[in-house]
């Protein structure tokens, strides 16, 4: 049996976050000690993957950034182009193992700080506080108990839900024999590509370097693609709409990402609280998770060196909420033409406000300005049948990305 103040289970972005926020605060308030639990090496540890978000210049992770972007552009049907910056935010791009790197270093300087690894078999609530059964590497149990649990764990199962899609996306990194690429542009969606019935897809293109980049196929729909079909998808973009004949594929990245108006419970018992995708930090329209995890991680901090319940607050606003739940039903239904509705953000709306909309941090008069530059109708129409509609169950998928070395795939 071991006691801490603080067990965080799981070291991706979620937990790690949490870590840094709890254990790195100003002098005077007094440090919890924390124990942070991490799946041992193999199938159980999540690959190497990739984050973007954007915020300001000179944020705290801006060191482990691999790049970042002052224009983004998006590409309708048609091939017409929207090109904008979103001054003063920049569209940043963090791999996860450049953002571990840079967090265990500030977490080694803290001795209040230990890590575990280990497989969690239980959680469970205990007298004033929990316990996490766990087994170590080596096949020994080890219990830990901890005044407070915060678990990122991916649910085996998703809350019931009216509309539940999966945004998956199959991406490579390139590299090409000649430039190619424009280091300065980011390429946020591209609709140059075969839509589906219902829902949307669209590549996007995020340059490292005038011959280098990440190329994703991204569908948001209610199945996922086989390998196959992905590589289709992006050997046809690369080839037709990019103009490329030869480039080497060093890097395979794949994920699958729920987007659902589900409700998240975020307490899972007396002492016990999920974190991350598992506590409802992704947006449900977008997939975009990295920010509300930090802001869900600096919420639980602040509560807990004020000597609040650490409860995480909700990672969106009822308001966010409600409008995805309208959007994810018109893209699920057919009634709204995914590639149409977000060209038709981009074309019109600043993109500034349009990147502070959908991180949910828009005015409500800014969000009814916006709202008018969608299908208002079928909008509408889909906003009044929703209270009638049944939740239902629906399998959770592997959140987050994989990423994995390519077979040396060269075309």
């Amino acid at each position: 049996m071991r006691d801490t103040d603080i067990a965080i289970v799981g070291a991706g972005a979620a937990g790690l976050s949490l870590a840094h926020r709890l254990a790195t605060t100003r002098p005077g308030i007094r440090r919890p000690s924390v124990v942070l639990v991490d799946a041992p090496a193999g199938p159980l540890r999540p690959a190497e993957r990739t984050w973007c978000f954007w915020e300001e210049p000179h944020g705290e992770f801006d060191a482990a950034l691999t790049a970042a972007w002052d224009t983004l552009r998006v590409h309708a049907p048609d091939g017409t182009a929207v090109a904008a910056s979103p001054a003063p935010l920049r569209y940043k791009m963090l791999r996860s193992t450049s953002f571990e790197s840079l967090v265990d270093a500030r977490l080694a300087a803290e001795p209040n700080v230990a890590r575990l690894a280990a497989v969690v078999e239980e959680i469970r609530d205990a007298d004033d506080g929990a316990e996490v059964r766990t087994r170590t590497a080596a096949g020994h149990p080890l219990t830990l108990r901890a005044r407070w649990v915060f678990d990122s764990r991916p649910l085996r199962v998703l809350p019931p839900a009216r509309t539940t899609l999966l945004q998956h996306f199959h991406g490579w990194f390139v590299t090409t024999d000649r430039p190619a690429f424009d280091p300065r542009v980011a390429d946020l969606m591209d609709f140059r590509t075969a839509q589906p019935a219902q829902g949307l897809s669209f590549a996007y293109v995020l340059p490292t370097g005038p011959r280098h980049a990440l190329v994703e196929y991204t569908e948001f729909s209610r199945q996922v693609l086989d390998t196959a079909e992905y590589e289709q998808a992006l050997n046809r973009y690369l080839t037709h709409e990019l103009g490329l004949r030869h480039y080497d594929v060093a890097r395979v990245e794949h994920g699958v990402i729920p987007m659902t108006d589900a409700r998240f419970p975020r307490r899972a018992g007396r002492s016990v609280f999920r974190i991350g995708t598992a506590g409802g930090a992704t947006r449900p329209s977008t997939g975009y998770t990295f920010a509300a995890i930090q802001r869900q991680a600096r919420a639980i901090a602040v509560a807990y060196h004020r000597g609040r319940t650490p409860q995480p607050p909700p990672a969106h606003s009822p308001r966010s909420r409600a409008m995805d739940a309208v959007l994810l039903r018109a893209l699920d239904t057919g009634r709204v033409s995914g590639a149409s509705f977000f060209t038709g953000l981009f074309r019109h709306v600043p993109m500034e406000r349009l990147l502070r909309f959908l991180d949910g941090r828009t005015s409500a008069y800014e969000d009814v300005t916006i709202g008018l530059r969608t299908p208002v109708a079928p909008m509408l129409r889909t906003a009044a049948e929703l209270p009638r509609l049944p939740k239902r169950r629906a399998p959770a998928p592997v959140p987050g990305a994989a990423s994995r070395p390519a077979d040396r795939k060269e075309t």
